[in-house]
């Protein structure tokens, strides 16, 4: 299923804080000498990767922080390509870090690889490298995390329990449905070797989003971690979906979803009981502007039940599924507004996630079901974002577009109010698109502050969501869903990360 990727290397923001300027551009990269990585014997009680990318690896899990991105360089400078490095940069993360307790926290240097390859591809060629050296650097952080916590490393699956072509999706569907890890483990590698790569994601997606776990990361992973793979190529799915695996079966010491009915499950199992409800031509309705402001209410105040609900009245009445996604989409917006941090982020992540799968899943019960539990999960993450504090009284409706005060140089004032008022930077924003502002050049701009100003795989994970799905959004709504994302983004005031300079030095050798 090939992806179409933004691929525009313009960037308009003005400043002497240009993340082009502060490079100097790395087209020094060409023609340098050619560096043998280091061949090493692999531990057999770890998975193994193969022999062209092993070597790579091992150099990313046993170099110090200190010097990791300057051993890199050397094997950039001598060959290893693009896609090689961010194959290792996945696979390390995968080797070294598990996703438990959470499938999030120390996981997200395996979360983030796929938002640092968007950033990379995305942004202008002298700094195609930075986003992907941001995520080695972050790296050696979870790797010391995971070290001092556990010392988890993965290791080889049990051979004698891997089941024959036969048998393998009738005991992965199984062991995913009964929730037991070692019996989908084994079923996982067995589907892997013998099924092909769409009916094994396919297959993923019936569980993804199934449950509300690590508020929407189990579905972030799925997503994630099928877009890398059609990047560094399948012959590395067997180990990046036995974490995947282990990942969507993490349900934290409570007892088996499959024999109880506790919260993080119900609302997929109560929206499979309203799919019948769903007309046949659901997929032909026509967009209706109207539709979003009623899910908004669900959202603000209904249960999940409640949200999905309102969607399957939308759809029986003839409204199109892409109506609904804009709900979706802004309403997630509109809490972040309410209660800017870590819940809020996460609600518009979830949702990038889930569009993307429903995008590309084949079974149309499983889109059908996959587009209710978006709109579950929107009061879900309201609920959440309740037990941190309260909610602030801003709407969609309540958001003014207000001007730039500088229209010549809009983008500099709303990147610099970013970082000093985001509700002003989000009213800059709505006021700047409302009278015609290029929404592309933002993009750009605020692009190049992740680059410079990134510090947390959040930061990477949220822009590269938020910019993507701007595209994703009705007209009518877009302005608005952009405004919001502001209250999440880097403007010009914040700290650079540092990394810029270290990059570069490294590179240049």
């Amino acid at each position: 299923m090939p992806e179409k990727h933004t691929t525009r290397r313009r960037f308009v923001y003005n400043s002497a804080t240009s993340a082009t300027a502060v490079l100097g551009g790395l087209h020094f990269l060409s023609g340098l000498p050619r560096v043998t990585a280091d061949e090493a014997g692999l531990n057999s009680n770890l998975v193994p990767f193969g022999d062209h990318v092993e070597p790579l690896v091992r150099l990313i899990e046993e170099s110090p922080a200190e010097t990791l991105l300057e051993r890199v360089a050397e094997q950039i400078r001598g060959g290893r390509s693009y896609r090689e490095v961010l194959a290792a940069l996945l696979l390390a993360g995968i080797r070294n870090v598990q996703p438990r307790p959470s499938v999030g926290f120390k996981f997200h240097c395996v979360l983030v690889v796929n938002a640092c390859h968007l950033a990379s591809l995305a942004g202008p060629d002298e700094d195609r490298w930075l986003p992907i050296f941001w995520g080695l650097n972050y790296f050696k952080s979870s790797q010391a995390d995971e070290a001092k916590r556990s010392g988890w490393r993965m290791k080889p699956v049990k051979e004698s329990l891997v089941p024959e072509a036969t048998r393998a999706r009738e005991l992965f569907i199984e062991a995913m449905d009964s929730w037991d890890e070692e019996k989908a483990d084994a079923a996982t590698a067995g589907l892997v070797r013998t099924a092909g790569a769409t009916e094994v994601f396919n297959l993923f997606t019936r569980y993804a989003a199934r449950d509300y776990r690590s508020i929407g990361h189990k579905a972030i992973y799925l997503a994630n971690a099928w877009r890398t793979l059609q990047v560094i190529g399948w012959q590395f799915a067997e180990p990046v979906l036995r974490s995947l695996t282990f990942a969507l079966l993490n349900h934290s010491g409570e007892a088996n979803p499959s024999t109880s009915d506790l919260d993080a499950d119900r609302p997929w199992r109560n929206n499979a009981e309203l799919l019948t409800r769903i007309p046949e031509n659901w997929i032909s309705g026509k967009i209706d502007d109207a539709a979003p402001p009623q899910l908004f209410e669900t959202f603000r105040t209904g249960t999940p039940l409640h949200a999905a609900e309102s969607a399957v009245d939308a759809l029986s009445h003839g409204v199109a599924a892409q109506s609904i996604w804009d709900g979706v989409f802004v309403g997630a917006g509109e809490l972040l507004m309410r209660q800017p941090g870590i819940i809020g982020l996460h609600g518009l992540t979830t949702a990038n996630a889930m569009h993307y799968l429903w995008r590309n899943a084949a079974d149309n019960g499983v889109r059908k079901q996959l587009l209710l539990q978006a709109c579950s999960f929107n009061p879900m993450f309201r609920d959440s974002a309740k037990g941190r504090g309260s909610l602030g009284k801003q709407t969609v409706e309540t958001l003014q577009a207000k001007a730039p005060t500088n229209a010549n140089d809009a983008l500099t004032e709303i990147l610099s109010e970013i970082s000093g008022n985001r509700m002003k930077a989000a009213e800059k924003v709505y006021g700047f698109l409302s009278a015609g502002g290029n929404g592309h050049d933002l993009i750009d701009a605020s692009r190049q502050m992740l680059f410079l100003k990134g510090r947390d795989a959040h930061d990477y994970k949220f822009s590269s969501a938020v910019l993507e799905d701007y595209g994703h959004v009705s007209s009518a709504w877009r302005n608005q869903f952009l405004a919001m994302s502001v209250f999440n983004l880097k403007g010009s005031g914040h700290p650079n990360n540092g990394l810029v300079s270290r990059s570069r030095s490294a590179l240049q050798g």
